[in-house]
């Protein structure tokens, strides 16, 4: 292994730094504000379990989008961090898809990646499990104090 391959994986495992501590960060703050904001809302209780629920949908889609730009970037400004099979030209909404398959844990499989790209793809899959499991403690919490039917 060269000195070159030490540097794209250097890159590769700063990029997926980057964007896990953007991720986590961004829920943190995201779930925060939400639950200051359904506290201060004076709308029928269950609406805020609603409104819960969308803001983690939201929260969740940009950090899908925040891993596929990564990805994409890599692809297109590190061409060493690999490739991804089944893929032939690296666009940005093939990027966003690997990462919502990825982030999901879904997999479909019709997309895999290599080379020290896949240390960011298998860190994205760990990164996304942990925060749905996140959302769906919060969303949890906040229907135990919202959801009334009487």
């Amino acid at each position: 292994m060269g000195y070159t391959d030490w540097g794209t994986n250097a890159v590769v495992v700063l990029v997926t730094l980057a964007l896990v501590l953007g991720s986590v960060v961004g829920h943190y703050e995201g779930l925060s504000a939400v639950s200051l904001r359904l506290s201060a809302r004076t709308a029928a209780r269950r609406r805020r379990v609603l409104v819960a629920v969308l803001a983690a949908i939201g929260l969740h889609i940009a950090e899908i989008w925040l891993f596929g730009v990564g990805i994409w970037v890599l692809l297109q400004c590190v061409p060493e961090a690999g490739e991804v099979v089944g893929l032939g030209q690296a666009r940005l909404l093939d990027s966003v898809y690997l990462s919502a398959v990825t982030y999901t844990t879904v997999g479909f499989g019709d997309l895999t990646p290599t080379g020290p790209l896949r240390f960011l793809i298998g860190t994205e899959a760990l990164v996304g499990f942990v925060l749905i499991t996140w959302s769906a403690s919060f969303t949890y919490l906040e229907m135990e104090r919202n959801w009334k039917l009487r």
